[in-house]
């Protein structure tokens, strides 16, 4: 079945249909199964496709569902996935950082071309790397500032909170009364609660980390860090690992607990808000299906998803009972997504939650402010509108009214009488997004544009005279050469008998 909320587009584009069962496995775990449409059909042939790379350059696995695949090809298969696994596994790597610490700190390297802690033993296969010395306590207990970030939009995006947005989480936290984060793709806040954890004893918050970077596995135990793929609900880790998930979750009846995720942005909403809904079924109790060993049967974990406010509509339809914070999140290593800036270079990046929006409490010295109507704070550009009696703007900026549209717009959008409704000034009235980018017409994409599709075949026999034209010169080229070469080599020999 499809993935709630999602609906076949139209010819030539994909659609998402989730995790199948028994659905064949690529370095990343299970594949999801997509629908291609096709013309004149309602639906198209389906195929796997890896779950967490979007781009085929990181990740080129591909499978019709019904094709039949063939003993050797599965067996390749096999032993490609067992060659794109890790060299050490997490509980390798837990021995290996015992034994690390237990170095002198002139001994303590860290290979910065393989990101791996290194042993005196393996300092010889690495001594054509670039490396780090005197690797301290401090840096081995934030890791994220010692590994380099894995910035694929599509796949890690491990962009990392900026110590502004990382203090002000943790302190809502805490305020808020919870004890155990499950960190979902939170590197940063995940390094700073143990850090704290570690330094003051009556600070009694601990953080459980799922992230797809295995690199984090030399760092932090099996209790403190799983293996995990967001975008399939897949721990690498197997049964093991789920375990660890589990109870970390369900400890004192599941209260106090809070999960935390800041995913890809390039990622699709449905696979990351199914993997959301299986935790939080974890939480529940009810995973396998059920009744909620907890008593949690209708409700949900309390969440905090870190993401671009432009998706606000995406994520509502699969957590209706979310609402969006004012608070604008920063990163360290993004150009853009940077606090104080103003206008429309204001960081987009927001927190969604399921919890209520007054408890939400923003600083007032950033220019947050309470608003009595909404019961919410808000940003200072984001007045109250009495008309549409909400704290309407999404980007920081004051937006106005459209009496025609009946709700408030941005402020550099106008009201088109020939489009209906309120857009940028220069814009072309009656274009439809989801028309051809080819030939502007509906009905089809790009790709299958009949315009497109002529065009190639016309290209064809010009680039085949093309080839054939570049050979015949090349030979010409390559005869003139080999002459040269004849006449060359008869006069050396000539000079030569003249010589003796």
């Amino acid at each position: 079945m499809a993935a709630a909320g999602t609906e076949l587009p139209g010819p030539g584009a994909l659609a998402l249909l989730g995790l199948a069962p028994g659905a064949p496995c690529c370095p990343h775990g299970p594949a999801l199964l997509f629908v291609k449409t096709s013309k004149g059909k309602d639906e198209g042939r389906r195929f796997y496709a890896c779950s967490a790379c979007r781009d085929r350059k990181d990740c080129n696995f591909f499978q019709w569902e019904d094709e039949k695949v063939s003993e050797a090809r599965l067996a390749a298969r096999e032993e490609y996935n067992r060659s794109h696994q890790p060299c050490f596994t997490h509980r390798q790597n837990v021995d290996r950082y015992k034994n690390f610490v237990l170095l002198p700190l002139s001994k303590r390297r860290f290979c910065q071309e393989c990101q791996q802690l290194l042993l005196p033993a393996e300092w010889k296969k690495h001594s054509d790397h670039q490396f780090l010395c005197d690797i301290t306590t401090a840096q081995l207990k934030s890791p994220s500032q010692l590994l380099y970030p894995l910035e694929n939009k599509k796949t890690n995006a491990q962009y990392l909170f900026a110590d502004r947005s990382c203090q002000f989480l943790l302190n809502l936290l805490t305020d808020l009364g919870f004890r155990r984060v499950l960190s979902v793709g939170t590197p940063r806040l995940h390094e700073v609660i143990q850090s704290k954890a570690s330094q003051e004893e009556e600070f009694n918050v601990r953080s459980l980390l799922l992230d797809i970077d295995f690199r984090y596995s030399q760092f932090y135990t099996e209790d403190e860090f799983c293996h995990y793929n967001m975008f399939n609900h897949h721990f690498f880790g197997g049964e093991a690992a789920r375990e660890t998930c589990r109870k970390f979750l369900c400890e004192e009846n599941g209260e106090r607990v809070i999960m935390v995720t800041d995913p890809p942005f390039g990622g699709l909403v449905e696979t990351l808000a199914s993997s959301f809904k299986k935790l939080m079924a974890m939480w529940r109790g009810t995973e396998k299906g059920g009744f909620s060993l907890l008593g949690h049967d209708n409700r949900e974990m309390p969440m905090f998803w870190i993401f671009p406010y432009f998706f606000e509509s995406r994520i509502l339809d699969f957590f209706p009972s979310f609402s969006m914070m004012d608070y604008q999140v920063d990163y360290d290593n993004h150009a853009l997504y940077k606090h104080g800036k103003t206008g429309r270079r204001q960081s987009p990046v927001r927190i969604f939650t399921n919890l209520t929006p007054s408890v939400i409490v923003l600083p007032e010295e950033e220019g947050y402010r309470f608003c009595t109507v909404c019961q919410r704070y808000v940003s200072s550009g984001n007045q109250h509108c009495e008309i549409c009696n909400s704290c309407t703007s999404k980007d920081g900026r004051r937006w106005k009214h459209c009496f025609l549209c009946k709700k408030c717009v941005k402020p550099s959008w106008f009201h088109c009488d020939n489009c209906k409704c309120c857009t940028l000034e220069k814009h072309s009235c009656g274009k439809s997004d989801s028309g051809c980018f080819v030939c502007g017409k509906a009905g089809h994409k790009r790709s299958a544009c009949p315009s497109l599709s002529r065009s190639r075949a016309a290209w064809q026999p010009d680039k085949k005279k093309g080839q054939k034209t570049r050979k015949r010169i090349k030979m010409r080229i390559c005869k003139r050469l080999a002459m040269k070469h004849a006449i060359f080599s008869k006069r050396k020999v000539k000079n030569k008998k003249k010589k003796t």
